[in-house]
């Protein structure tokens, strides 16, 4: 990679890292917020996904003009509304106040992980662009490592407001790096008579069988994935007596793991076809999904060791399964697209959050059950992931991509 490339990623990375930890955050704060404000596991889940829906709405509204402005302007306009929705949230006193605040942050959160996909893409001819997108996703891990028990420290020394201001103040440093080194990318649009209408977005995803197996995939994939992310945290402290002090180990250890395993993966996509990778890792998540929505009380080093491997095998499976997406439309509508992807993920995440905490009762002795219900339903929705991945065929990968031209 040239030194601009890496510049931008790197920027981009770190715009990931504060969108990611605020989202990410919530989840393992879940036994404080719950204990707090005397919550349900559904009024828990509402506030999750509160966020995921306000986003997925938002990502579907802006799909219709997302590919007639440079992609810079949109990612500094949407990554502004988000650091005001994020620093909302650290000064929201009341349950319902954070509920809105959530929503807001949303708002904006929905428009920007399309937007950081879309610049990726454009920049990235296919051969490169798994690699590449493991460097933005990087951001993850070091959340996992820094961020959360970071966040998690924070909130327990000083309180749950706490970790949404820190990542509002990092967020204004990050809106200065994006205008100074994310360059302007404007090649995508298209002049005058050229240029489609608004709604042409949907009307290409209509026609295009390709194009609707792609979020097909994506949508399938996050009905399984947040079905059981959300209540990890709880069910670990309420069930299987892990120590509220010990959840930061829980990210720490996965997100480090994850630092490391996320570049080789991206590699071995570029190298050996994403479509084989995701289907290695797809298989492999489903051991670590059952363990831990089964899992009876167990000792600290058995916890970490099947998060660890929840962690692995489902970054590994999200890294071509995003390089995939993002290949199947042209540059000139990616941006309309991958918003549309965005929204659908958004959208799948909150009917899945609030849908395992429909699922997910809380006995009188303060354990959750039906955690194990909501397992094997994510299970079925990952397994079947695979076969639908086989049918999505990028239209910029080369003919000797391995198992997919």
């Amino acid at each position: 990679m040239s030194r601009s490339e890496k510049l931008l990623l790197l920027v981009l990375a770190c715009l990931n890292f504060t969108h990611i930890m605020d989202f990410m955050i919530m989840m393992p704060m879940g036994p404080q917020l719950m204990r707090f404000f005397n919550l349900s596991p559904q009024q828990f889940s509402f506030i999750v996904s509160a966020y995921s829906l306000s986003a997925g709405i938002s990502g579907f509204l802006f799909s219709f003009f997302a590919d007639r402005f440079p992609r810079k302007y949109i990612l500094l306009i949407a990554y502004a509304g988000f650091v005001i929705g994020t620093l909302g949230c650290g000064l929201a006193p009341t349950y319902n106040l954070l509920v809105i605040a959530r929503t807001a942050a949303g708002m904006f959160g929905g428009i920007i992980g399309a937007q950081v996909l879309s610049i990726v893409s454009d920049t990235f001819p296919y051969e490169r662009r798994a690699q590449a997108m493991s460097i933005v996703m990087t951001a993850f891990s070091v959340a996992s490592v820094v961020g959360v028990p970071v966040g998690l420290y924070l909130a327990t020394e000083f309180s749950w407001h706490a970790p949404f201001l820190a990542v509002g103040a990092m967020g204004l440093v990050v809106i200065g790096l994006v205008w100074a080194y994310v360059p302007l990318l404007d090649g995508h649009l298209l002049r005058g008579e050229q240029r489609p209408n608004a709604f042409s977005v949907i009307t290409n995803i209509w026609h295009n069988p390709n194009q609707l197996r792609a979020l097909w995939l994506t949508g399938t994939i996050m009905l399984g994935h947040f079905s059981i992310i959300p209540f990890i945290s709880p069910y670990l402290v309420a069930n299987v007596g892990f120590s509220e002090g010990n959840l930061y180990l829980i990210y720490a250890v996965g997100g480090a793991l994850t630092i490391f395993s996320a570049p080789v993966v991206g590699k071995i996509a570029d190298k050996r076809g994403k479509l084989p990778v995701f289907t290695v890792f797809a298989v492999l998540s489903l051991l670590p999904i059952y363990l831990i929505t089964s899992m009876p009380p167990a000792s600290l080093t058995y916890v970490l060791f099947v998060s660890g491997l929840f962690f692995i095998f489902s970054n590994g499976r999200l890294i071509p399964t995003q390089a995939m997406t993002a290949s199947v439309v042209t540059p000139q509508q990616r941006g309309g697209f991958m918003s549309i992807n965005q929204s659908l993920q958004l959208l799948m995440q909150s009917v899945a959050t609030y849908g395992a905490g429909l699922v997910i009762q809380k006995s009188p002795d303060g354990q959750l059950q039906n955690y194990w219900l909501v397992g094997l339903l994510a299970m079925a929705a990952i397994f079947a992931s695979i076969f639908i991945a086989r049918t999505v065929q990028p239209i910029d990968a080369p003919i000797s991509e391995p198992a997919e031209a």
